[in-house]
């Protein structure tokens, strides 16, 4: 029987397919820095569920952070309380960068269009102003900037902050709609696509870990700790591949050619038990994904998902021949 925690990661799901998102998950395979992947159309999502959104600390969300840039894809925490508050539905919350919601918020999303408004901020809850409506609607009615402040009960530079675009406290953005009688409040876009890495943002060959840090040697590769894994990912990087170590996630690396290519390494056990999370996130990501294993093996793949030995690896030597094996062993 499903654990509270796994009903509520299936809810999260089943909302995001009746919306048209093909969704993996990776329950089971820990550790995992997300719970969903999941993709419509050119928006790619990597969602953690967290009962007690105080649980993400800096390091965790920098590893969501990195791994959002990596694909790139739009990173969500769906949370349920902090401390022992509970979170309100339609406010945008943050911690270390990472935009937390909760699953009302993210269901009236998802299937009414019904996008939030305010977010979270230690001084209060905020919402962002539609400054050029704000202006033409001021000189519609004609009302000076001190006229306007002091229905909204603040001064006149605010206002004029406020025509600029800058956010404001719910009170006051309620005080100047009641008065207007009509809506001045941007919505808060959750899918806003990230920007994709730029060529030259980072050389071929020396690229940090995922959630880690740069070594002061930037022309290797980040080390996983496990010579025979470092092995591996340093052949892929000989290839030609943009090879980025990856920490705490169901992968070891992602590699780019640009394609997706999600690498994992270790023995035949781990592959059959990751080979279903695996595959469900390579086609989530638009990629392809492959499990390198020590010992022999007598099976292509498990469950799609190719399977090499570290020697079967060793004979490719260019990186066009290896994703020519990967695509014929796919579906064997």
């Amino acid at each position: 029987m499903a654990n509270p925690r796994e009903r509520w990661i299936d809810r999260i799901r089943e909302s995001l397919e009746r919306s048209g998102f093909y969704v993996a998950v990776t329950q089971g395979v820990r550790p995992s820095s997300f719970d969903l992947a999941a993709r419509r159309d050119a928006t790619l999502l990597l969602v953690k569920v967290l009962k007690n959104i105080d649980a993400l600390d800096a390091d965790e969300a920098k590893r969501l952070l990195d791994l959002g840039r990596l694909f790139p894809a739009i990173v969500l925490v769906v949370g349920r309380t902090s401390g022992a508050s509970e979170l309100d539905a339609g406010v945008v919350y943050t911690r270390y960068g990472v935009p937390i919601i909760t699953e009302e918020t993210l269901q009236e999303y998802l299937e009414k269009a019904l996008p939030p408004f305010l977010f979270a901020s230690p001084g209060g809850t905020f919402a962002r102003i539609d400054g050029e409506r704000l202006r033409l609607l001021r000189h519609a009615r004609g009302l000076s900037l001190g006229a306007l402040a002091s229905i909204a009960g603040v001064s006149r530079r605010a206002i004029q902050l406020y025509e600029d675009g800058a956010g404001a406290e719910a009170t006051v953005i309620e005080r100047i709609e009641r008065y207007l009688g009509e809506p001045i409040v941007r919505p808060i876009e959750l899918f806003q696509p990230p920007a994709r890495p730029r060529a030259g943002d980072r050389s071929r060959s020396g690229r940090p870990a995922v959630g880690g840090s740069e070594s002061a040697d930037d022309r290797a590769l980040a080390s996983t700790g496990d010579p025979l894994r470092d092995g591996v990912l340093q052949q892929l990087d000989g290839m030609g591949f943009e090879v980025v170590v990856t920490v705490r996630a169901p992968f070891d690396a992602v590699g780019r050619t640009p394609d997706i290519l999600l690498t994992a390494v270790g023995s035949l056990r781990s592959a059959q038990h990751r080979a279903e999370v695996l595959q469900g996130l390579a086609r989530v990501a638009e990629g392809h994904a492959m499990f390198v294993v020590w010992e022999a093996i007598h099976r292509a793949s498990i469950a799609g998902m190719p399977v090499l030995t570290v020697h079967e690896l060793k004979r490719h030597r260019d990186r066009d021949d290896l994703l020519e094996e990967i695509e014929e062993r796919e579906g064997m």
